[in-house]
């Protein structure tokens, strides 16, 4: 059957894909659907043709699936924030425990390998501590507003349109954080509508307001608010701090990042700390973390807890094992097995994570942890001795092969892999299968409502 780009075709899904979209076939040709899902008959159009697959568009829903339910967010399906608003939630595990199985064989060859049911978040709404919106001269209107366009203007402080780098939805308020966070998005845009100064615009890349980065301290209900600006101007910023004391209140910090650069990212050369002390603490079970603007925190605190803990239970330490984990971040797995181990040595490659890491420890109490900053494919060479128990905890793209290679040279008893990646995670578990023994992938939901998900894999090396 030959499927051309702007033919219309009929569809039944039948599985989810790993980004979110709903996948059906024609003759056995896959097809890519944004928006659909397992059970829905549609009628689609497709946008783009490839020699393997092709993508579309739902034009008409023929029949939906019994799973189907309607989203309570006014922006869901124009928004890149989330896939599956539209899903009832026990549905959405099951899809996310098959995008971790299904890898697992398909790209690591690792069949019928052990995944439990996925461990789901407290919370499915209002779960994010951390939440960062762009400003834009670039404002996408959704179609229930097209008659506004000429009155509202581009202005826009929101969430990226999916597939476009300057082109941002205006919002009041996203449900993935709580109504403390959205009330503080409202003030911040009225009075940066007000201040005659313009947006940043992608881009012209000229212009003054270029993100608004909010985080909350669940465990002790304060708020951080990051202003990134393209040049230091506190006169424009600092009257901000006010209208939130005033309007808003809980907010226990405020800080200005100055971002020169054209790249657009929330982070900035310099930090101004306009009110606080620059940074909220937060809690992780029993331990207590400093977070500031530009550190790395996990974005759901409780999952993060469950997390962590299902580390720990892989580990099953008994008080003197030695214990390496590899990109150690700013330390939160070290201080979870601390206690129940007699060493742990965490390699991190960004040095203010190192210092972050110390800090936590300190402030913690926690003993028997060092941390080595440095690249891991150079410091993992000069560990001379075996440890007990391994974690790894890499970014999206995995370890990188020279590592991966010292990891089966080191060779420890035990290996307790994190992945927030089902594909890199398949990829360096069939790798390692020939010297390990996959025991067992725990799946945890950190992001309710979209195809994210974390997992836990233990490994432990086979007998000769």
């Amino acid at each position: 059957m030959t499927i051309r780009k702007g033919e219309t075709v009929e569809l039944a899904i039948d599985k989810m894909a790993y980004g979110g979209r709903g996948i059906g076939r024609l003759d056995g040709f896959v097809v890519f659907v944004r928006g659909a899902m397992p059970g829905d008959k549609i009628r689609a159009r497709i946008y783009k043709k490839k020699k393997d697959y092709a993508e579309a568009n739902i034009v008409q829903l023929l029949d939906s699936s019994s799973d189907r339910i309607e989203a309570p967010c006014p922006y869901f399906g124009y928004c890149g924030g989330c896939q599956w608003q539209n899903v009832v939630y026990e549905r959405q595990l099951e899809y996310k425990k098959a995008l971790i199985s299904e890898p697992l064989e398909r790209i690591g060859g690792l069949r019928n390998a052990p995944v439990r049911d996925v461990i789901p978040s407290e919370s499915i709404f209002g779960y994010r501590n951390k939440m960062e919106f762009s400003f834009s001269d670039r404002r996408w209107f959704l179609p229930d507003q097209l008659d506004r366009r000429e009155t509202e203007g581009n202005f826009a402080l929101g969430l990226h349109v999916p597939g476009t780098y300057s082109k941002v939805i205006d919002m009041d308020a996203c449900l993935l954080q709580g109504d403390t966070g959205n009330q503080i998005l409202r003030e911040v845009k009225r009075y940066v509508k007000d201040s005659g100064v313009p947006v940043y615009g992608l881009k012209s890349h000229e212009g003054f307001w270029r993100f608004l980065v909010v985080r909350h301290s669940r465990a002790f209900d304060k708020w951080m608010v990051n202003l990134v600006t393209s040049e230091d101007r506190q006169e424009v910023v600092h009257p901000i701090v006010d209208i939130l004391s005033r309007r808003v209140g809980r907010v226990e910090t405020v800080v200005n990042n100055i971002n020169r650069r054209k790249a657009s990212i929330a982070v900035g050369e310099r930090e101004i700390v306009l009110s606080g002390e620059g940074y909220i603490r937060d809690r992780i079970g029993p331990f207590v973390f400093q977070v500031s603007a530009n550190s790395f925190f996990q974005t759901n605190t409780s999952a993060a807890r469950k997390l962590y803990e299902q580390v720990a239970d892989y580990a099953e330490l008994k008080g003197s094992e030695c214990v390496i984990d590899l990109y150690s971040g700013t330390g939160t797995i070290p201080i979870f097995l601390a206690e129940k181990a007699g060493t742990i040595t965490g390699i991190e490659l960004t040095k203010s994570a190192v210092l972050d890491a110390r800090k936590n420890c300190r402030e913690n109490k926690i003993h028997g942890c060092q941390f080595i900053n440095g690249d891991i494919r150079e410091k993992l060479s000069a560990i001379s001795h075996t440890p007990d128990v391994l974690v790894i905890d890499p970014p999206r793209a995995g370890m990188h092969k020279d590592v991966l290679a010292q990891v089966l040279a080191l060779s420890p008893g035990t290996i307790i892999y994190v992945s927030c990646n089902p594909a890199t995670l398949a990829r360096d578990l069939g790798e390692m299968s020939r010297m390990y023994e996959l025991i067992e992938v725990q799946p945890v939901d950190m992001f309710p409502h979209t195809y994210h998900i974390e997992a836990v894999a233990k490994l432990c090396r086979k007998k000769e």
